[in-house]
């Protein structure tokens, strides 16, 4: 079975902006936190905020303290002044698009224009552009209610920004040909256009379409009735526990969509979901191929693997021929680290991936002897090389460790008692440590004389790992914000951070092909450039929408780096006969 998402489906601007307003509140105001009504129609989030103490309010006080922020959906003026009247601080989370059309319908009230908003007269956003009227606004669902209202001497037309795209149409085509005078206004967000005109894509390709969000969102909706439309079995859920494997048993290609107000890992999970659908039904080879990679990647033996691998192209680029304890010990200290930080801080993987949550809840004891034995038996075999080579890896290890563990004290100004609280550490310091024990390591523990050949090296393998640690930080940017991580793409944002790999990669390109011109690399050495061009080729292929995140992305990233391994038993093979 084929799965295709919607690029369109998940938060739009609003959404994600009124979302990461609310989860950075705690770190920049004192509690209670409250959001005025519902932040969004989505009951996940919801949940999530309860969980973090963040609550509702539906009425205002005559006298309160905390901090209140004001909905995506944006609210009438007068109930803005009373929150901040009655003594809250007020933050305003409404989406800049609702704000364009209550400044559209501001600026004509005060003209003596009269305000017609198309819409739900019950929907919050519906009922704050009302109150931005001055007394004077109506509002209207259908072509029977527009017809229904006097003739105006001025008036406004405006739309809900989650309305039906046809539905503005029918009416303003009405009010054009009855009322020519009335000033009409395309109010309907790009965002809710788009994921409409999307849906009758989808349906000419899907035998069934998915749209997954809230049952109370309007837009998501409005997404499910346009689907219906098309005439193709639609599933409106909320989230994957409703999807039923029956209801797949014969569909060849499935499409999935999603509301607003939609979380990535929702879409994710139900992503994940369907994918085992389409396993159960596939053949033997592919059901065994399909778990195969799950177990690798689960028990981070991939991961490992593809150090070794790395370990090993490094190794001959730097014409060390004892390679093989190098390797043994970059694939024991990566099982190792990776694995005791997934089991001590495995919070974000609830949202990010919770295939991960529930096998290192459910196999904890047997990962963590995995992982302690590991790493035991990795310093073991340092220390039969040397005091330099074990001294590194001991010192390695204790950092990668002490990651997740509280070594600082934190006092109410200064926040950062682990290393994991120092704003971009996790990308950094896991691609120094690659680093460092898959091109340095070897170098010491062989004595050599530390040349040019061997930083080239090290900053190759290290930028290589940096594109693959912060690729998959930019799939979970909205479970790490949640938790409280500060990646580097919550940091600059995933435009930025995509624009920065890119430049990177074409560095680590340039830098293999300057290493051969200039005769430092061997001329089978160049092959190496594969690997920094499949990443390349990766990160362009998501970015179109065509890979999503999954097992198969999963494994195909970490497979860019073991690619530099593959190259390199190419070439010991090629030199041997």
């Amino acid at each position: 079975m084929k799965i295709v998402v919607a690029q369109t489906a998940g938060f739009c601007m609003g959404v994600k902006r009124a979302v990461e307003l609310v989860l950075d509140a705690p770190k920049k105001h004192d509690p209670p936190i409250f959001t005025y009504g519902p932040l969004i129609h989505n009951p996940q989030v919801l949940d999530l905020l309860k969980e973090k103490g963040i609550t509702i309010i539906d009425r205002i006080p005559e006298s309160g303290q905390g901090v209140v922020l004001i909905r995506a959906h944006g609210v009438p003026p007068d109930e803005k002044k009373a929150l901040k009247k009655a003594g809250f601080t007020v933050i305003d989370a409404t989406c800049p698009r609702v704000i364009k059309v209550q400044s559209i319908i501001l600026k004509h009230a005060r003209k003596g224009f009269t305000a017609i908003i198309i819409g739900d007269r019950d929907h919050p956003e519906v009922r704050g552009l009302l109150g931005f009227a001055g007394g004077n606004g109506h509002v209207v669902k259908s072509l029977e209610d527009m017809s229904a209202l006097p003739e105006f001497g001025q008036a406004i037309i405006v739309a809900q920004t989650t309305l039906n795209s046809l539905s503005f149409k029918k009416i303003t085509d009405w009010v054009q040909a009855h009322h020519p005078h009335y000033k009409i206004f395309s109010t309907i967000c790009d965002s809710t256009s788009m994921r409409q005109a999307e849906i009758g894509r989808l349906a000419k390709m899907a035998d069934a379409l998915i749209v997954v969000g809230g049952r109370n969102s309007g837009n998501t909706q409005r997404l499910a009735d346009i689907s219906r439309l098309s005439n193709i079995p639609t599933y409106h859920i909320e989230s994957e526990s409703e999807l039923k494997p029956e209801n797949f048993e014969s569909i060849r290609t499935v499409a999935i969509t999603a509301g607003a107000s939609t979380p990535n890992w929702i879409i994710n999970r139900v992503f994940r979901t369907l994918e085992k659908f389409s396993l159960k039904r596939g053949a033997a080879v592919k059901k065994a191929l399909f778990s195969m990679q799950r177990a690798c990647l689960l028990t981070n033996l991939y991961v490992a693997l593809g150090a070794g691998f790395l370990c090993l192209a490094c190794s001959l680029i730097q014409k060390i021929d004892e390679y093989e304890p190098y390797v043994f010990i970059s694939f024991l200290y990566v099982l190792s680290m990776h694995t005791l930080n997934n089991l001590i801080g495995k919070r974000a993987d609830r949202y990010n991936d919770p295939d991960r949550e529930f096998f290192y809840q459910r196999h904890r004891i047997v990962l963590t002897v995995l992982a302690l034995a590991s790493g035991a038996a990795g310093l073991l075999i340092s220390a039969n090389m040397g005091v330099a080579p074990f001294l590194t890896l001991l010192i390695m290890s204790l950092l990668g460790l002490s990651y997740n563990l509280k070594i600082f004290p934190s006092w109410r100004h200064f926040r950062y008692a682990r290393l994991r609280d120092l704003p971009g550490s996790k990308t950094v310091l896991i691609s120094v440590a690659w680093g460092m024990v898959t091109s340095l390591l070897p170098t010491l523990a062989q004595s050599h004389a530390f040349s040019l050949l061997n930083l080239g090296v090290f900053l190759w393998a290290t930028g290589l790992v940096f594109a693959r640690t912060a690729f998959f930080d930019i799939l979970d940017m909205q479970g790490d914000r949640i938790v409280g991580k500060e990646t580097i793409p919550l940091i600059v944002g995933e435009k930025a951070t995509f624009r920065f790999l890119n430049i990177l990669l074409a560095a680590e390109i340039a830098l293999v092909v300057i290493a051969r011109l200039t005769g430092m690399i061997a001329t089978l050495d160049i092959w190496v450039i594969i690997c920094p061009v499949f990443m390349l080729f990766i990160i362009h292929v998501h970015q179109k929408g065509a890979m999503l995140p999954g097992i198969r992305l999963e494994f195909l990233v970490e497979s860019a780096v073991g690619l530099a391994g593959v190259v390199a038993l190419v070439k010991i093979l090629m030199l041997k006969y």
